[in-house]
């Protein structure tokens, strides 16, 4: 037997006969190969007809040698966790979580108490995905969750899935493109029918008027600051509003997002109607508009007269408004009045005029009630009864 000499670490391509390695190309006698097996045994195969079939065998026996220990291992540990519920699963990945202190402990236990496991502590490790992700951040925006809270339970979720992308259990990282949670709680401070209340009791006449079209209409600013009687156009609950005072010309002009002319139609509430009614009886009106230029009864009102009394009554002190609200607060409160008694999104964003739904439900979707949990809940007393 003439052997060719070893491939390191493939193992060694050889012919069985008599013939010397300088004659093999000449030879009739078929190739073979020896190597070591994924187990540490010797094994060797016959039937090759060249040398370089016989050595491409050998790469390929190589490389899948190679890899076998690799695959084989991320098979066992998507076959360990995989269907490991996600409670199950933090509670190892915790204990290698040496290097936290005692304060973040608390913090991460609290994090895991109220978010992420009354959101995923059942759910299967395996079933994890980036929509998944998505879903949850939305639930956090719609319960109101601070934006603070809101990152650091993304956070904590995206190591926790991080480690299991480590481990192999997903092929890529779940958390790329999931964009972090994004809701400004400044957007959309809104105050309590309380403080509602006590604001309508410390505002001056304008004020008043346009502190109720905004929460109990849903006017912008400048919308409110063109009311007019004329535009009661219904005898009990409806409201046209197809104007507004633009801020810069401080003049009259179409509605945000419409052309000169068009308008739409609000709901108007029986106490937004009687403060209209009892400002026009008490200051009267101009051709119908009730809220004028102090020292020039031919204009509209001023932006800075509202703005500035809206800034002294927070100055005072003496009535609890939410921190950092403006006055276009009170719009907001007007949503969340509308979605917290079952209204249709869709109404509201006519109503407040948003130029599409996706408007409304990026500012106001975390006043919207519901979730895959409830939904299951709710679902679970028609199938009981």
């Amino acid at each position: 037997m003439a052997t060719a000499g070893i491939i390191r670490g493939m193992g060694s391509v050889f012919k069985d006969c008599e013939h010397p390695e300088s004659r093999w190309t000449r030879c009739p006698h078929e190739y073979k190969i020896r190597y070591r097996n994924a187990a540490g045994k010797q094994t060797q195969e016959s039937g090759f007809a060249t040398q370089e079939k016989a050595k491409a065998r050998l790469a390929e026996v190589y490389q899948e040698r190679k890899h076998a220990p690799q695959s084989q291992r991320k098979a066992e540990r998507i076959k360990k966790y995989g269907g490991m519920q996600f409670g199950d699963y933090v509670a190892e990945w915790k204990a290698g979580q040496r290097d936290l202190g005692a304060a973040s402990v608390r913090h991460l236990g609290s994090l895991l108490a109220h978010h992420l496991y009354p959101a995923f502590r059942s759910r299967r490790m395996g079933t994890f995905d980036h929509k998944v992700v998505e879903a949850f951040i939305q639930s956090m925006e719609r319960n109101g969750v601070g934006l603070a809270t809101q990152s650091n339970a993304f956070d904590r979720l995206r190591a926790i899935l991080l480690d299991a992308h480590r481990l192999g259990l997903y092929d890529e990282n779940l958390v790329d493109g999931v964009k972090p949670p994004q809701y400004d709680p400044k957007r959309a401070i809104i105050p309590s029918i309380e403080q509602l209340q006590a604001i309508r009791t410390v505002c001056d006449d304008d004020l008043l008027v346009v502190a109720d079209l905004m929460s109990g209409c849903g006017l912008r600013n400048g919308e409110a600051a063109a009311v007019n009687l004329k535009n009661m156009v219904a005898d009990d609950d409806v409201y046209r509003v197809s104007e507004q005072v633009n801020q810069t010309t401080r003049e009259y002009a179409p509605l945000k997002h419409r052309k000169a002319g068009e308008y739409r139609d609000v709901p108007l509430p029986a106490r937004v109607r009687q403060t209209i009614e009892w400002y026009a009886d008490k200051h009267g009106t101009v051709d119908g508009y009730l809220l004028r230029h102090p020292r020039d009864m031919s204009k509209p009102i001023p932006y800075h007269c509202l703005d500035n009394q809206w800034r002294r009554i927070r100055k005072a002190g003496k009535v609890d408004i939410p921190e950092d609200m403006v006055l276009y607060g009170l719009r907001h409160f007007f949503a969340s009045n509308c979605l917290s008694h079952g209204t249709p999104i869709t109404d509201v964003a006519e109503w407040m005029g948003h130029r599409s739904l996706d408007i409304t439900f990026k500012i106001y979707r975390h006043l919207m009630p519901g979730s895959i949990g409830r939904a299951a809940k709710v679902l679970d007393v028609g199938l009981v009864a």
